[in-house]
């Protein structure tokens, strides 16, 4: 596994070359994220975590967000998984239209800046206000 990656860092507003390091150095309070693998930007100290469970368990979540952004993407899915896992949309036509008002194929990964994670909670406490349950 490569000890560095090329991952777009918010906080930088740049690609960085991304360091590869684990949950005690991240999060030294937390004993049980120890083992789990994180990519680091070593300029701002900034880093996201990874697709632990899977075949390529080094995998990125996403670019690397500030805490605010991260704090923003939390909030986000907050709104967003209910809507799909509620069954009021399939997780695919919820995404679908994300991407198609954002402009890019959504994922709340990719979010890169407080205005683009702004722009989707609106879209979503819209779609909640309106009771838009089903595809558009």
């Amino acid at each position: 596994v490569a000890n560095n990656m090329l991952i777009f860092c918010c906080g930088c507003q740049a690609k960085v070359e991304a360091r590869l390091t684990n949950g005690k150095e991240i999060y030294p309070h937390r004993e049980d994220l120890y083992s789990k693998p994180f990519w680091r930007c070593d300029g701002c100290k900034n880093y996201v975590g990874c697709h632990y469970k899977t075949t390529n368990p080094t995998n990125p979540l996403g670019n690397i967000p500030t805490p605010r952004l991260r704090t923003a993407r939390q909030e986000i899915h907050k709104m967003l998984d209910p809507l799909w896992q509620g069954g009021s949309w399939t997780r695919k036509d919820l995404y679908n239209f994300l991407s198609a008002e954002m402009g890019f194929k959504y994922h709340t990964a990719k979010i890169r800046n407080l205005n683009e994670a702004e722009k989707v909670s609106r879209l979503l406490r819209s779609l909640v206000a309106k009771k838009k349950i089903k595809k558009i």
